[in-house]
């Protein structure tokens, strides 16, 4: 089936199927690590001057420097639905029901956005680690197969026509076990990241929905 495919052709194929893997791999790793470095710097920020506000109210008039980041969000989602409740209360099936319940799923639905947002691009990580091996060994085992064939048309299985092509084949499997590491090492290693700034956002929802409870009894 693959007697007449050029050995070189195989090998090239599949180096360059993982280079692309590989460019992928690094250019999410480094886009990754420099979302979550910079998610959590604005949220440091945020925090910092949402605590310090005399009310709810006051976040939207927060510099856009401090307003960055997945908390800034969360806390802009949470305030533009207590105003938008205080004037449609009534009037909407969306704000028909207990006001602390439909503000959490508000605030749910928001967090559930950025947790997409941070596992974007894992997915991909994940299946590059897993599939990265079997197509370096896919490109080793049709340019082993390729050889033998060679062999066996010239008759000769000295150790000089045998080692070449089957080492030039071998370094397809080599080169995917090579990409197929740091994506999985990337993968858990961000998966880890997610987890933590989900749970800091998680805390800060509870926090969020306390203070606007606590006000809004204030208020009544």
């Amino acid at each position: 089936m693959f007697s007449h495919i050029s050995p070189q052709l195989i090998i090239d194929g599949t180096l360059y199927t993982l280079l692309i893997f590989s460019v992928i791999t690094w250019t999410l790793i480094f886009f990754k690590l420099w979302q979550f470095i910079n998610n959590s710097r604005s949220n440091e920020r945020f925090e910092k001057a949402f605590w310090n506000l005399p009310e709810l109210q006051q976040v939207k008039k927060l510099s856009p420097d401090l307003a960055k980041g997945s908390q800034a969000r969360l806390a802009y989602e949470g305030v533009t639905w207590l105003d938008e409740h205080q004037r449609l209360a009534g009037t909407k099936l969306q704000h028909c029901g207990d006001s602390a319940e439909l503000l959490e799923q508000a605030l749910r639905v928001q967090l559930q956005q950025e947790q997409h947002s941070m596992e974007g691009g894992l997915t991909l990580l994940a299946s590059i680690g897993s599939t990265a091996p079997f197509v370096g060994l896919f490109g080793t085992v049709l340019g082993i197969m390729h050889a033998m064939h060679e062999i066996t048309a010239s008759g000769s299985t000295s150790l000089d026509v045998v080692a070449g092509p089957i080492g030039d084949a071998l370094v397809a499997t080599a080169i995917g076990i090579a990409v197929a590491v740091p994506a999985v090492l990337a993968y858990n290693f961000l998966l880890r990241r997610v987890k933590i700034q989900r749970t800091r956002l998680e805390n800060f929802v509870a926090s969020f929905l306390s203070v606007a409870l606590n006000t809004k009894n204030e208020q009544a």
